[in-house]
């Protein structure tokens, strides 16, 4: 008979049962109906100018029940797979073609603004309701029907969706031969450049979020803790205030700074390098990013040379931002003291090195298979074999993008390719990061709106600086 041994170290309960963050989070209100109106408008108006009879946005189901893309949470706040189709003409209502995967959110997050007509499309298929067809089918022969009744055969439509809409809109293709189908998703996008006031209000609850989720992981690093427990803190701390999704970042804990990715069984230990990489947390479907860097103990001279670069790279671009800035300028700023410290010799993207770079001639850099030592890998059975990144150098050749909400593109980048000015209701995210594999890393970042006089910085609540253990 085996006895296992009851384990007499906290448990995360306990390591956060102490925790309070440094400011009290006021969650925003859902955006008014009136923005939605507004933003009805403005798509029919471009449809119009374009001659386009209706608009139809897919959007299709990925894992973990998300919606593939946002373009319809945009438009009608609806967090589910659908197919909307807008009639360019005012008297004509909104149609929501919806629930064709077997997706158990229900209601997903209330109702759909602006829709008066929802309407069921199922879930099927032999084996899973032993009925013919499938639900993809269904939807785009419902679509099609749609489409033709109040447009005939001869209309010419706008299309919005993403690579999950393929099949939809070859099928519709198909079933309507005469119609003339174009890609329109430029509309959307667009009109997301610049955020509105109440869109602000809402990234900037985000970035409150992983401000509070930050200082809770914070709170129970310390050796002997594992990487699935600061995780599970981050993700306790802003999903019970209203975070919609526990998926959206990373964590990387070595004793060179280098890895980025997800919990495995990690316990840290004195001289660890934690990157908190927050790619994503939603509130209301509106995003936000930063980034954070722990030291457990000592590090190197040149571990604390790289993080102190960084930290000044986004410190000085900061000091730029307001409305009629360059983009590029921002970016080169940036990248001054990593040439100061002589890690980079130009700010220019197309001459950087970067971790995911291929070969300068285009063609696949090898990994460098070589064993690394990792304890915690070893002790469940496996072996690290291979030497991550394949590159030094930043992880992007740029300092930072745009953010927008679950789901969405960039729709730009600050890079030293970007001559367009800064605008009053931008919204981005600024993160210079650093690697070089079995050495040194460092990313860190804020979340940025450009105000009328300069900016305002949206993850305020945790330093920039390294956070020491």
């Amino acid at each position: 008979m085996t006895i296992i041994a009851k384990s007499t170290r906290p448990t995360i309960e306990a390591l956060m049962a102490d925790f309070a963050p440094n400011f009290d989070f006021v969650p925003p209100p859902p955006l008014p109906v009136a923005e939605y109106e507004e933003r009805l408008r403005r798509v029919r108006r471009e449809a119009v100018v374009a001659g386009h009879d209706a608009i139809v946005i897919h959007t299709g189901m990925v894992g973990w029940f998300h919606a593939s893309n946002a373009y319809l949470r945009y438009m009608i706040d609806w967090m589910r797979e659908g197919v909307l189709i807008i009639p360019c003409d005012n008297d004509k209502p909104l149609t929501l073609l919806t629930f064709f995967t077997e997706s158990v959110i229900l209601p997903p997050g209330g109702e759909p603004v602006l829709v008066d007509d929802i309407w069921q499309v199922g879930a099927i298929g032999r084996e899973y309701a032993d009925r013919p067809g499938t639900s993809d089918e269904k939807a785009g022969e419902a679509a099609a029907k749609f489409l033709l009744d109040q447009f005939g055969p001869s209309a010419q439509i706008g299309r919005i969706g993403d690579g999950k809409s393929v099949k939809f809109w070859a099928q519709l293709q198909e079933l309507m031969p005469k119609t003339k189908f174009v890609a329109e998703n430029g509309i959307i996008d667009r009109m997301q450049r610049v955020r509105s006031p109440r869109e602000i209000d809402m990234f900037r609850a985000a970035g409150q979020l992983i401000d509070i989720a930050t200082q809770a992981a914070y709170h129970v690093t310390k050796p002997g803790v594992t990487d699935h427990e600061i995780f599970g803190a981050f993700t306790f701390a802003q999903m019970s205030r209203g975070g919609e999704t526990g998926d959206g970042y990373q964590i990387g804990i070595n004793e060179f700074g280098t890895h980025c990715g997800k919990p495995y069984g990690h316990v840290v230990r004195p001289g660890d390098l934690i990157n908190l990489y927050i790619s994503n947390v939603t509130f209301r479907g509106y995003t936000a990013q930063t980034a954070r860097m722990i030291a457990v103990g000592d590090i190197t001279k040149h571990q604390e040379k790289v993080i102190v670069a960084c930290v000044e790279g986004v410190k000085r671009a900061e000091k730029l931002i307001k409305p009629g800035a360059l983009f590029r300028d921002i970016n080169n700023a940036a990248f001054e003291p990593y040439i100061e410290a002589g890690l980079l010799t130009s700010p220019e993207a197309r001459t950087m090195p970067y971790i995911w770079a291929p070969e300068d001639d285009g063609s696949p850099r090898l990994v460098k298979r070589q064993y690394v030592r990792d304890i915690d890998w070893e002790a469940q059975g496996r072996k690290l074999m291979h030497v991550y990144p394949a590159q030094y150098g930043p992880h992007n050749p740029n300092l930072g993008h745009s953010i927008g909400m679950a789901g969405a593109g960039n729709s730009f980048n600050v890079s030293s390719h970007n001559y367009d000015r800064l605008e009053e209701g931008m919204v981005f995210v600024l993160h210079t990061q650093w690697i070089e594999p079995l050495n040194a890393g460092c990313n860190v970042g804020d979340l940025y709106a450009v105000t009328k006089d300069g900016f305002e910085n949206l993850s305020r609540h945790t330093p920039l600086d390294l956070h020491r253990v």
